[in-house]
């Protein structure tokens, strides 16, 4: 095994979509961190669960779990600062607000209920046109390969039986800010933008997308083992303002057109345990 960096940050985000909480050490399991994307808005008209990338009023929301045992209720803070919990009768009609459209806020179903998953399609094409719409290229840009989907992203809007698109876990690394910062100093690279569950803090003198080459390779963060899958294709959710970002396309522009339109990586769980910010990191 080959130490590249530490964990210098930890994010988890309760309700899919919406800012999360910084967290200091946390389980982890084949679900991916405890407490991760436990709550997701869903369309009334459309019987679908939303994310920031069809939703992206979500992202000005910030939510945080509560102190267990209180069960898996979260609180969420609203840009004017209202603070109202997943368990009020309201907070289905404040959502419906926010977003503009009907809906409500619901908890993580078992994998059997596949309905609850299902992609909304008015027809055969509707839906993967809306889809690349959420990417927010300019005119010749190029888009994610589309046609290597399986038969079950194309049912589905996340993985039945979680709220993640396609892995629980996703990771970037302080040298891939580090670089981009360098391609374009102007942009607030702020990490809350990519919405990583860990920020590896590489070794010094690690210069450029790092972890793209772990693709295929296994990390160690103590007794925790993780598979580094698939890298991760960006869309128009980077761009958009949040609770102290503001509304960026440069970023956008500029991880197409120098980072092959990825910036992060995503991983599954093949050991479970517990992350700590501080844990050193090791590949093989």
């Amino acid at each position: 095994m080959m130490k590249v960096g530490t964990i210098r940050e930890i994010w988890r985000y309760p309700v899919k979509g919406m800012a999360g909480e910084q967290v200091q050490q946390c389980a982890i399991t084949a679900s991916g961190l405890a407490g991760d994307r436990v709550w997701a808005l869903r369309d009334v008209a459309r019987q679908e669960i939303q994310s920031c990338k069809f939703r992206p009023e979500l992202l000005t929301c910030t939510a945080s779990s509560r102190p267990q045992p209180a069960g898996h209720h979260v609180d969420i803070s609203f840009p004017d600062g209202t603070i109202m919990g997943s368990d009020e009768a309201a907070i289905h009609q404040r959502l419906s607000e926010l977003v503009g459209h009907a809906s409500t806020i619901e908890v993580l179903q078992p994998i059997a209920e596949l309905d609850f998953y299902r992609r909304h399609k008015r027809d055969d094409h509707t839906w993967l046109e809306e889809l690349k719409a959420t990417f927010t290229r300019e005119p010749g840009e190029p888009l994610p390969d589309f046609t290597q989907f399986s038969q079950e992203a194309k049912d589905f809007v996340t993985v039945p039986g979680t709220f993640f698109l396609v892995t629980p876990f996703h990771l970037i690394t302080s040298a891939t800010l580090r670089h981009m910062k360098k391609l374009l100093p102007q942009a607030d690279w702020d990490v809350r933008r990519f919405r990583p569950n860990i920020v590896v803090d590489t070794n010094h003198g690690d210069e450029g997308l790092v972890e793209q080459d772990w693709i295929g390779r296994q990390l160690t963060i103590a007794e925790t083992q993780i598979d580094c899958t698939a890298t991760a294709p960006r869309c128009g959710a980077v761009t958009r303002g949040q609770q102290g970002l503001d509304f960026d396309t440069s970023m956008l522009r500029t991880i197409v057109k120098d980072a092959d339109q990825n910036l992060g990586i995503y991983g599954s769980i093949r050991q479970p345990g517990v992350l700590r910010v501080g844990d050193t990191v090791y590949i093989n």
